[in-house]
């Protein structure tokens, strides 16, 4: 089957828009680079002083590509506003090339989110409005009903991560969301809140991070939120890549590798047991089969090396997938030839 593909000239068009907002956040740099390490990995800090103190503010991991735009980081400060300019006229490109926008009230609570660096600090997008995201990421057509979205926007990031930037979000993600008339949901035992409900809607916000066996809410210092704990997310969240929520000039954020939310879904639509959770099972079910199938024309390494990563954690993941596939024939032969 031949997957509906964006033109060359938006998927061009989109990757530019994405080094350009990776440029912007460069940019911002305020003193010198400081490195950290921790398990095997670097973490650079912008190092400034504010006052008579020192002020350290997490940056990111300490890829080479990171480093390099860290290194024109004053080139970047001085073409600020031709930049912005530009990437006002590439979003404005991908609306008419059939990019489909995020409705106004998740771009707005994406853009606040990232200005008060959620993402920066290891918030990744879960869910049907990253999922939404591949189709600049992998230059394919969504439908309006691939994309209608649950209610829920979720957010995940790891705990231990969390603990050890030491570096927090400059603005609380509880007091945006009240901003934008969302209502905390305290959880039945502890009252710790880590979901909030919109007053004028359905929409769900909701906070997750990896559990390991146990899962209980825990909290997420870095982001000044707690998170519900659920199991299989780790192997979700791991190595995150970024995109562009087309809103306004493009909001940049942090998503899953795609390949790794394909096989993710198989996995949740397992667990997913009886009445509402069946619709979303079916979901899940079908947003991985499109994505299967896309990376398996496109990326197949990528595929199959997130689908022996998943086989080898153990029976109850190879049981969860394979309960899954029994109902996705098509999806099943997919995975089967990659071997």
């Amino acid at each position: 089957m031949v997957l509906p593909s964006h033109s060359r000239a938006a998927q061009v068009a989109y990757q530019d828009l994405l080094r350009l907002h990776l440029d912007d956040a460069a940019s911002t740099l305020l003193g010198s680079v400081e490195e950290r390490r921790r398990g095997g990995r670097t973490y650079l800090y912008d190092r400034f002083r504010l006052g008579t103190a020192m002020k350290s503010r997490y940056l990111g991991e300490g890829t080479p590509e990171l480093r390099a735009r860290l290194a024109r980081a004053q080139d970047l400060r001085a073409d600020a506003e031709a930049r912005r300019k530009t990437m006002s006229r590439l979003a404005r490109t991908l609306r008419a090339e059939g990019f489909i926008a995020t409705d106004r009230d998740t771009g707005s609570m994406l853009a606040a989110f990232a200005r008060a660096g959620v993402f920066r600090l290891g918030g990744t997008l879960v869910g049907t409005a990253a999922y939404a995201l591949y189709q600049g990421e992998l230059g394919i057509r969504f439908d309006s009903d691939e994309l209608a979205q649950t209610g829920d926007i979720d957010f995940a990031s790891f705990e231990r991560l969390s603990v050890a930037l030491g570096d927090q979000v400059e603005e609380n993600p509880g007091d945006i969301l009240r901003a934008l008339t969302f209502d905390p949901v305290p959880g039945l035992g502890d009252r710790q809140v880590w979901k909030w409900r919109q007053n004028r809607g359905q929409a769900m916000v909701e906070f997750l991070t990896p559990a390991f066996g146990d899962e209980r809410v825990k909290p997420l210092p870095a982001l000044g939120v707690s998170a519900q704990a659920l199991n299989y997310l780790n192997y979700l969240i791991a190595e995150p890549i970024h995109a562009v929520a087309l809103y306004r000039a493009g909001v940049l954020v942090q998503i899953p590798r795609p390949e790794r939310f394909a096989i993710h879904k198989l996995i949740v639509a397992d667990r997913r047991r009886g009445g509402p959770e069946q619709l979303k099972s079916r979901k899940d079910r079908g947003q991985a089969a499109f994505l299967i199938e896309a990376l398996a024309q496109d990326r197949p390494d990528d595929l199959a090396e997130a689908y022996e990563d998943a086989l080898s954690r153990g029976p109850r993941w190879r049981e969860r997938i394979e309960a899954s596939l029994k109902r996705m024939p098509g999806t099943a032969g997919i995975l089967k030839e990659l071997g």
